[in-house]
């Protein structure tokens, strides 16, 4: 895979345009790199999360600070804006560029004939496509990625080594698929037969992803048994996400890693899931509600809530709940206290 790398440096000034931010310092300090206070050198930016760091930060040879607005005096070069920590993914994103990749296809991919293929794609070494997949254009598609029949990836997405993206499967455009995942494999359907054995119900429906999805490394994603399984737009997932067939799940939703979907799962737009939460089938989730890690979700959640525990109730009953419980010994002994006097 040949890439083409390029090397940036900016001025405190410059860099305060890309941010929104104002600057205190020489405008003309030419940084080159973002790193930790620890390691900071003459030509770094730091950035600052807490007040109480920023004098370790002035402490260091770093060249510029990042921070919001603070009351104190400047020692150092300072970039200064509303939100700092959205300024710093800004800033890490100018500072480390994506690799550009040159398109072509290595000579050890295979390729069905009626593939359709963009000639500014790029299909690194030991690919497979199958026929009828539709790659579209600035498309890369890393090593040992399987493709498979009538597969359709949009422009600008990017497939980490050893995906598999099976039968039918649609991916929109400038999505993000981590190592190892897995889109489109079999839903999780079964039916006792005459002799109570399980039998299989053929899983025959499709993965959609919108644009702009991201899904972690070694997730997976069940295609539909009937229909579509679909990811809304902007939506990102982290690894080790297992969503079952025919879930759908909103537009910009962020979902931690180890989360677990039972099938037919809807989830409202703007929802943020925490890690190792569990969902069981045939329930809905509504707009911008916040799941708490290791939450156990038993039946649907209305918009806007805010549930954790096992089973998930309102965050606020939860806490008192678990307040109530650090009382329980001491309730039980006056229990026991009293039995005793009634004797």
């Amino acid at each position: 895979m040949e890439t083409i790398q390029s090397k940036v440096s900016y001025t405190l000034k410059e860099l305060s345009e890309k941010v929104g931010g104002i600057f205190v310092g020489n405008p003309d300090l030419l940084i080159s790199g973002i790193s930790r206070i620890e390691d900071a050198k003459s030509g770094d930016l730091v950035y600052v999360d807490q007040a109480k760091k920023i004098q370790d930060a002035e402490k260091s040879s770093v060249g510029v600070i990042l921070c919001s607005e603070f009351k104190g005096e400047y020692r150092k070069s300072y970039l200064i804006v509303k939100n700092a920590k959205l300024a710093f993914a800004k800033l890490l994103a100018l500072f480390h560029p994506a690799a550009l990749f040159k398109p072509g296809i290595h000579p050890t991919a295979v390729i069905g004939s009626s593939a359709v293929i963009s000639s500014k794609a790029m299909i690194g070494y030991h690919v497979v496509i199958e026929k009828n997949a539709v790659v579209g254009d600035n498309v890369v598609l890393s090593p040992f990625v399987y493709i498979g029949e009538d597969v359709q990836i949009g422009d600008g997405s990017f497939i980490h080594p050893h995906v598999s993206l099976l039968t039918g499967v649609k991916i929109g455009k400038n999505c993000i698929i981590h190592p190892g995942a897995v889109i489109g494999g079999e839903g999780f359907g079964y039916v006792s037969d005459e002799n109570g054995h399980p039998l299989h119900i053929p899983q025959v429906g499709t993965v959609v992803l919108e644009d702009d999805v991201e899904v972690g490394a070694n997730s997976t994603i069940d295609r539909a048994t009937l229909g579509e399984t679909r990811i809304g737009k902007g939506t990102k997932i982290d690894n080790l996400v297992q969503i079952g067939h025919n879930c759908e799940i909103g537009e910009n939703c962020l979902i931690a890693a180890m989360v677990g979907f039972s099938g037919s799962v809807r989830i409202g737009k703007g929802t943020m899931i925490g890690g190792q939460a569990g969902f069981r089938d045939h329930i809905e989730i509504g707009e911008n509600c916040i799941i708490a890690g290791g939450a156990e979700v038993w039946g649907n959640v209305k918009a806007n809530s805010f549930v954790s525990g096992a089973p998930a109730r309102p965050h606020s009953l939860h806490l008192k709940i678990l307040a109530s419980l650090e009382k329980l010994p001491e309730i039980l002994k006056k229990s026991q206290d009293l039995r005793k006097k009634e004797k």
